[in-house]
């Protein structure tokens, strides 16, 4: 249960839903009929028919077509999602998995940090601070983490790292030269929709989450998720 619950919380890293909204709904399993594909760089947005009428969800990108039975599994429910990339808010949508389309998290977490080829940027890093009542460098919010946890943050930094496609979203590593790597202050692990490459230099917005466990061993004590990013 304890793995399901990480599933769940993690999946759904969302470009348009800010601390102030309603936390979102989690549910088990949704089937349905596909009546409307949209697909985007990495998500495939999907209209379905279901036993309780029309409802859209969102999963990591494949071929579907009209007419396609599918079953989501992992499934939150969230209300007033914007989609930068359709230039549409859904008044509420389901984020989930495809039923047979990957592994479980702890799975997914294994082939991030082993299988999968990495690019990572290991020069000097050097970025100045983003502006703003919610600004914070990485080491503030690492030192911070437990005053700053669900609050909204605004971070610049460069791109260090990127895994992307893993649990439905993009796991980047960001840095701006703040902190120390003895005492793992200088690396802030960022979770997002949005698109980045190594050696970007962005600016993060997004809530502080504190001890979370994905499993097989991969655990943080702190981190940024549901981030939106600008270059």
């Amino acid at each position: 249960m304890k793995l399901l619950f990480a599933v769940v919380m993690l999946l759904c890293a969302s470009a348009g839903w800010s601390a102030d909204q309603a936390a979102p709904a989690a549910a088990a399993v949704l089937k349905g009929e596909v009546l409307e594909v949209k697909d985007v760089e990495s998500y495939s947005y999907l209209r379905l028919k279901t036993a309780d009428g029309e409802t859209w969800a969102a999963v990591g990108k494949a071929p579907l077509k009209k007419g396609a039975k599918v079953t989501i599994e992992n499934t939150m429910v969230m209300t007033n999602f914007e989609s930068k990339a359709l230039k549409k808010t859904f008044p509420k949508i389901v984020f989930g998995t495809l039923a047979g389309a990957g592994t479980g998290a702890a799975s997914q977490m294994a082939a991030a940090h082993s299988g999968q080829p990495k690019a990572e940027f290991t020069g000097d890093v050097k970025v100045p601070k983003a502006s703003g009542p919610d600004a914070r460098t990485v080491a503030e919010v690492i030192a911070k983490s437990g005053e700053l946890k669900d609050k909204t943050v605004l971070i610049r930094g460069k791109v260090v790292k990127f895994s992307g496609g893993i649990m439905g979203k993009n796991w980047i590593h960001l840095r701006d030269g703040s902190g120390s790597a003895a005492d793992k202050t200088d690396d802030l692990l960022v979770t997002t929709l949005d698109q980045a490459k190594v050696g970007d230099v962005v600016v993060v917005k997004g809530l502080v989450r504190t001890d979370k466990d994905f499993g097989a061993g991969y655990a943080y004590k702190v981190l940024v998720e549901e981030a939106t990013l600008q270059k």
